[in-house]
This record gives C-alpha cells, sequence and structure tokens, in this order.
C-alpha cells in the first residue's frame, strides 16, 4: 500500500542480483554513479508525470555527489502549490519498515523473539501457534491479506471518515481460508503487519503511535513524521492532497481499470477521487503513517546504515530478505524484516520499500554501497493504465543515478 505491494517493483525482479547477505559492504567505486544534470533530471520528471496525468510529484536524491529535489505539478488539483521536501503526504507500506524495525527493538529488548509463535501475543488467530513473529515480518504466514476483501474497499468508500480498529479488519482477514502453510510460500498480506502492530503494542506496553514517536522517530531524527490517531483524517502542513481514479479497490485489490474507464480518464471526462482525507486508520501498521520526502531519506539512511540497532539485531535485519518467487532462483527480488532488497545491476543495489493507498503512491531506498538515496512520491495512486505512478519513475530514475544501467 503498498497499503497494496508495488507492483511496478516487483516487475523489476528480472534485474539480475545477488543478496550481500548482513556481509561486510565495501564502498564501490566512483564510476558506479552518473553526475547527474538537475535541469536535464527536472525535463524528466516533468515529462513523466504530464504523460501519466499526474498532478504533482516530488523525486529527491542524495548521493556522495550531492543532493537534487525536483518537484513538479500542485499538491492541490486547480491551485499553483508546487510539492517540497517538506510536504505532508500518506506514505502507505513504507510504513511497514517502522512497524518491522520497532519489532526488531522489541526482539533486541528481549521482549519478542523472531521464533514465537502469533499465538503468545495475539488469541483467535487461525493457526496462530503454527506461526512465527519472523513469518509475518517477511509476508510467510500464509493468511489472507484483509485489503483484497472487495468488502472493506466498499465500506471505505461508502464512509470516508470511519475509523477502523485492527480488530475488525483482523475478522476480515479471518473469515477467509489460509492462502498456504505458514513458511511454505510467500504473499504479500496486511493481515502480517497488523498482527505485528498488535504484537509490538503488547510487547511494548504502549501505542504504536507513542512507541514508534520515542523509538524510531526521535532516535532516527525525524522531525515531521507521525503515526495518526484512528479518529484523525487530517495531515499536518504543509500538505499535499491525494488522487485516484475510481473507488478504493482499484488501489486495495490491484485490479485494473475497465477499459471504457481508462478511456474516460485519458480523454479528461472522468475526473480523480480527492482521497486526502479517506481514514487510513484501517491500515494503521500496514500503512497509516505521513511523513515527508525529507525525512523519508533520513528514515532510510538510519535503517539501513545501522544507526537504530544494536551491531547483532543490524545483521538480523541485513540478513532478512528471502527470494519472493523460488522460480527466480537466488538473484530475484527479495522480501526481508519489513524491506526488499532487489539487485537492478554489477553495482546498482538498494533496500527499498513502496507505498500505495487511494490518493497517493510512493518509493523509498537506499543504497549502502554507493550511499545513495532515493525518494519518489507522487499524488495520483495509478495512471489511467493502471500503472503505479511512482514506481513507473523508478527505472528512469535509476537510469539516472547508476552507470551502464539500461532499466
Amino acid at each position: 500500500m503498498a497499503v497494496t505491494y508495488c507492483r511496478s517493483v516487483a516487475a523489476l525482479t528480472a534485474c539480475v542480483g545477488l543478496f550481500l547477505a548482513g556481509c561486510a559492504i565495501e564502498p564501490a567505486p566512483p564510476a558506479a554513479l552518473n553526475t547527474i544534470d538537475p535541469a536535464a533530471l527536472r525535463v524528466a520528471v516533468d515529462t513523466a508525470a504530464k504523460d501519466m496525468m499526474v498532478p504533482g510529484a516530488l523525486v529527491m536524491v542524495r548521493t556522495p555527489h550531492g543532493d537534487i529535489t525536483v518537484a513538479t505539478g500542485t499538491t492541490e488539483t486547480g491551485t499553483q502549490s508546487p510539492p517540497t521536501a517538506n510536504t505532508h503526504f500518506r506514505i502507505a507500506s513504507n510504513t511497514k519498515t517502522m512497524t518491522a524495525a520497532l519489532i526488531v527493538l522489541l526482539a533486541q529488548d528481549g521482549k519478542v523473539r523472531f521464533n514465537d509463535p502469533v499465538s503468545t501475543y495475539v488469541p483467535d488467530v487461525p493457526n496462530g501457534e503454527n506461526i512465527t513473529v519472523a513469518e509475518l515480518l517477511t509476508m510467510r504466514s500464509g493468511l489472507y491479506g484483509y485489503t483484497a476483501d472487495p468488502s472493506l474497499s466498499a465500506a471505505m468508500d461508502a464512509d470516508p471518515g470511519r475509523a477502523w480498529t485492527p480488530q475488525e479488519v483482523l475478522a476480515i482477514a479471518f473469515r477467509h481460508p489460509p492462502q498456504f502453510t505458514p513458511g511454505t510460500d510467500f504473499e504479500y498480506s496486511n493481515t502480517n503487519y497488523a498482527l505485528l502492530g498488535l504484537i509490538a503494542e503488547k510487547a511494548g506496553g504502549q501505542t504504536l503511535a507513542l512507541q514508534f514517536r520515542d523509538r524510531l522517530y526521535g532516535p532516527a531524527g525525524l522531525t515531521q513524521t507521525s503515526l495518526p490517531a484512528a479518529n484523525d483524517t487530517t495531515l499536518p502542513a504543509p500538505y499535499s492532497h491525494g488522487y485516484m481514479y475510481g473507488g478504493s479497490f482499484y488501489a486495495l485489490a490491484d485490479d485494473p481499470y475497465p477499459p471504457e474507464m481508462q478511456a474516460a480518464a485519458w480523454v479528461g471526462t472522468l475526473k480523480p477521487v480527492d482521497y486526502t482525507h479517506q481514514n487510513s486508520s484501517y491500515a494503521t501498521a500496514a500503512g497509516g503513517a505521513v511523513s515527508t520526502a525529507d525525512d523519508l531519506a533520513t528514515w532510510m539512511q538510519a535503517l539501513v546504515t545501522g544507526k537504530l540497532f544494536n551491531a547483532y539485531f543490524r545483521q538480523q535485519w541485513l540478513a532478512s530478505p528471502q527470494v519472493e518467487d523460488p522460480a527466480a532462483g537466488p538473484d530475484g527480488q527479495k522480501y526481508g524484516y519489513g524491506i526488499s532488497y532487489q539487485r537492478f545491476g554489477p553495482r546498482a543495489a538498494m533496500y527499498y520499500h513502496g507505498g500505495e493507498l487511494p490518493g497517493f503512491n510512493s518509493f523509498m531506498g537506499h543504497d549502502p554501497e554507493n550511499d545513495v538515496t532515493l525518494i519518489i512520491w507522487t499524488n495520483l495512486t495509478l495512471t489511467p493504465d493502471g500503472k503505479t505512478t511512482a514506481q513507473a519513475l523508478l527505472p528512469m530514475m535509476l537510469n539516472q543515478i547508476y552507470t551502464g544501467l539500461s532499466l
């Protein structure tokens, strides 16, 4: 999100890679990076945003050569209000990196163990005695993802301001049978992270919002990031509005727009819906946080470079990604403790995540080999032909940053 998964990022798994599973990281030669021309980058981002009919977008790149931020369009249709590095937006499934980081910290404290069964913390989870915390973190529980159930999106559209509890969304998930035996397969499911939020609250003895603030945001130096209360549909100023064609189902269930909707959107007879103040509490631990590009860049650097965990648990986190699809072989895209890993070329690799919910789409990544941080966000979830907008910008950005790529 996601709150659904990053569809276009997953498509990049064709780029071969090797996973650096907790090994020492040596700096790559400077030739791995291009010297980015800010003017050319601005033209490229402007053109891509217009082609995708995105109202507003922002790209932030931090490399050893310097920092570049490119903004295009507006944060609200009908106005001239360009995005900035401090514009707040809903970061959706990028929140999972935070929920997972908190679980790792609680494990570091001895309050959680990765091999604990879910039933230790949350009762009445189907097969909960056979699902471990680690399997929740790595999307290997087999539990049905509640955001795929059309009844959720229908309820959200009928009452956009409705506050949801984790128990309510989990009840939707538990109406469905498990998808597979725990630990035997991978399936991206927001149910896993709704449960991890409850586990963190029980083990940590405080609300998720307070633990995020005190254990993550403060130590990492984030000043513009928050997890809103369940009844809070506002965003801190300055903020971007968020737009999407059609109902919430298209963002949550990954279904394509029908041809007639696509045609109407392209010619402008179908206008995007403003989802800015839809209540995101249905996603809380799986995708409810609000942040800015500047804070997300700081967060990714802190998370990947080891600012949050001690040495032992940092290695646990770095080594956690596992290949999602065995048929892709050991070089396929990997998912670990709230983080993806992909090598896009011989000297281009990132730990990353993406976020998608009605109104917003985003990507955040950090490459520790080359000290590169990349943030992309847009205020349109999907193009009329169904592309996730921030992820659609990603190959272009990687080609700009790294030498020798052609994605």
